[in-house]
């Protein structure tokens, strides 16, 4: 009950309202703030108020005019960066090392034969470009189905304004129409000088033989065009190799580490993890830390770091696919996947390459303050490398997302990147105009684009900074016993067998154990905000945050009246509609009485009149007194029959 008795008096409290009016309640406000300047308008003469009104009226425009810029300040997220630098024991990176040769030429050469005899035709003709100086006698004898699907051309461009189209392998010349190439080609604008005629080497793919919807890739050199061309067309022969058969063909690593040694440990090639990479074929990563803890290294220094020797073979290079020779390694974190072709680099044959590392930590703020991720959980695109259980990262992120888009544009997968489950490589036989939708897709900017959007940085990363010096090894002197060495424990023969044009020797240490971590941090806190707010409106108006609450306090109060007069309004407007609606009052109480009291005189006269003559007047006329018993006819005639 006291609890309905609280509720009730609350009740009316409310409906009474706060007690004032607009105008005492600003007067009150003016007189009891704390704020400088409200005072002095009520107090001051008309002179000085109007004086006063100006400046609180200016000085509470420039609060609220620095409050904006201050919230906008904060909820911008800005960050800075700190640089700290700190010692400890550190996790030896993982090292990736594979040949620049993805495959041995004795194990592909019979994959290759066709196209290499194709490419070597290719390579006559454009030496001898004008007709009759090349030998003509291979050509009928050359399988031209892979020419036709992806051709190279030629361009006489003696005539700028009317280039002429020469295959290769035909003789009759088509001239170029600017506009109808314009329409139809895609062009990358690329030019070279091929003999005195020739003046341009273009590589085209079409969505279909006899198709005018072609792609051209036009190159400065005839080097560059060879070298792409011959890399698409192995890899949609490759494509169809089993990734079983494609291991075998490569390099191995009894064959290929020769040596290592870590710090005072020895190790060998069954301390590195195989991987196939579509770009360099096996490679062999150590301390990977997928089955192991990874090795922390005891000291700074070469000492104690890892020392490799390494076999290239480059006697067995492709030579029309790989045309640098060396190492490829790369330094990356534990359980991350390796992506050489963009973070990797060389060590070149017959020399000791010594790497120096240097480590720096990235720890980047999360929402709001940047669209990172931890783990790439929130990131839409599915991470085609989870399949190897690495970790996540934005290279692999950009590669999934080309993929598939390469998946669902043009219904099989590209060579160079992890496949799905239940989808196919794409290849020449069954997917005809794949490498025309490949190059399209590849020159998208809307595409490359939507990747860019949908990938994240991570959070946390750890870069390696290098430091390489190289030196030639083994030196004249010692060349002839280490070959020696080397050659009979690779194998157990006396003759040598290896020389410097495939031998590569690799140090790989910690500079120092001081590692730099450059972290974010918030330039703006919400304690900033608020003392930021609180100066401002100090300097300006000399308030505090009681102050505010003052103010806050007369708005509620000015509501509180507003919401009272709009329900006084709308009763009032109602009560205005019903008397519109209703125009006769009702009759008093007392006229009531007096009605009922007049009933005993009248009713025998009016239970006597015909029923018809008891209607209502007619309008106009004033009613009859017996009008009213007509109303209730049951109350009046009562009496009678219960006396009778």
């Amino acid at each position: 009950m006291n609890l309905k008795k609280y509720f009730i008096r609350a009740l009316h409290r409310l409906q009474k309202g706060p007690g004032y009016t607009y105008k005492e309640l600003l007067v009150w406000y003016c007189d009891n703030t704390n704020t400088h300047g409200p005072k002095r308008i009520i107090k001051e003469g008309p002179k000085k108020k109007l004086i006063w009104f100006f400046l609180t009226l200016l000085f509470a425009s420039l609060v609220f005019w620095q409050w904006g810029i201050l919230i906008n300040t904060y909820l911008s997220y800005n960050v800075t960066s700190s640089l700290s630098i700190g010692f400890k024991t550190m996790k030896f990176p993982a090292v990736t090392v594979c040949n620049a040769n993805p495959f041995k030429y004795s194990e592909v050469k019979h994959l290759l034969k066709e196209l290499d005899r194709l490419i070597e035709a290719a390579l006559e003709r454009i030496l001898q470009p004008t007709p009759g100086n090349s030998s003509e006698n291979t050509s009928p004898q050359l399988d031209l189905e892979l020419w036709h699907q992806i051709p190279l051309v030629l361009i006489d461009e003696h005539d700028k304004d009317n280039p002429i189209i020469l295959d290769i392998f035909e003789s009759n010349q088509t001239a170029v129409d600017n506009e109808t190439t314009m329409n139809n080609q895609t062009a990358a604008g690329y030019q070279t000088a091929m003999g005195n005629q020739m003046t341009a080497g273009d590589q085209t793919a079409c969505s279909h033989q006899g198709s005018d919807n072609c792609t051209y890739r036009n190159f400065t050199s005839a080097a560059q065009a060879v070298t792409e061309w011959y890399i698409l067309q192995s890899t949609s022969i490759l494509s169809k190799v089993p990734l079983q058969e494609r291991i075998r063909m490569g390099y191995q690593a009894e064959d290929m580490i020769l040596a290592c040694l870590y710090g005072a440990e020895p190790c060998n090639y069954k301390n590195f993890t195989q991987i196939y990479h579509p770009d360099h074929g096996n490679c062999y990563i150590f301390n990977w830390g997928m089955e192991e803890e990874a090795l922390n290294s005891s000291n700074p220094g070469a000492e104690f770091g890892l020392k490799l020797i390494l076999d290239i073979s480059q006697q067995d290079y492709i030579p029309y696919l790989s045309s640098a020779a060396g190492a490829r390694l790369m330094l990356h974190q534990q359980k991350s996947f390796p992506f050489l072709k963009d973070q990797g680099i060389y060590a070149m044959a017959g020399t000791e390459t010594s790497i120096g590392v240097l480590v720096d930590e990235l720890e980047r703020m999360g929402y709001p303050y940047s669209d990172c991720t931890t783990n790439g959980s929130d990131v839409p695109i599915k991470n085609l490398y989870s399949q190897y259980n690495t970790s996540y990262s934005i290279q692999a992120c950009l590669r999934s997302c080309f993929q598939n888009h390469m998946i669902e544009i043009c219904g099989c997968g590209h060579y160079m990147f992890p496949l799905p489950e239940g989808l196919n490589y794409c290849n020449n036989e069954d997917n005809p105009g794949w490498a025309y939708c490949y190059s399209s897709l590849r020159s998208s900017i809307r595409h490359r684009q939507i990747c860019i959007d949908s990938c994240k940085e991570t959070c946390n990363d750890t870069q390696y900074k290098m430091t390489i010096s190289m030196a030639d090894w083994p030196s004249e002197a010692s060349e002839d016993w280490i070959f020696h060495i080397l050659s009979y424990e690779r194998d157990m023969s006396t003759n040598v067998t290896l020389d410097r044009n495939g031998i590569i020797k690799l140090n790989i240490y910690f500079q120092e154990y001081n590692y730099r971590t450059i972290s974010e941090s918030a330039a703006t806190t919400i304690v900033w905000l608020l003392s930021s707010l609180g100066g401002q409106f100090g300097f300006w108006m000399g308030g505090s945050v009681l102050c505010l609450i003052e103010f806050g306090e007369i708005i509620i109060d000015s509501l509180w009246i507003t919401v009272i007069n709009v329900i006084s309004w709308c009763k009032g407007l109602k009560q205005k509609r019903a008397q519109a609606r209703y125009p006769d009052a009702p009759p008093t109480v007392s006229e009531l009485v007096e009605a009922h009291t007049n009933l005993g005189f009248q009713h025998e006269d009016v239970s006597a009149l015909p029923r018809d003559e008891v209607l209502p007047p007619e309008p106009g006329t004033p009613p009859p007194n017996y009008d009213s018993l007509r109303v209730q006819p049951i109350d009046v005639l009562a009496p009678d029959s219960d006396a009778e």
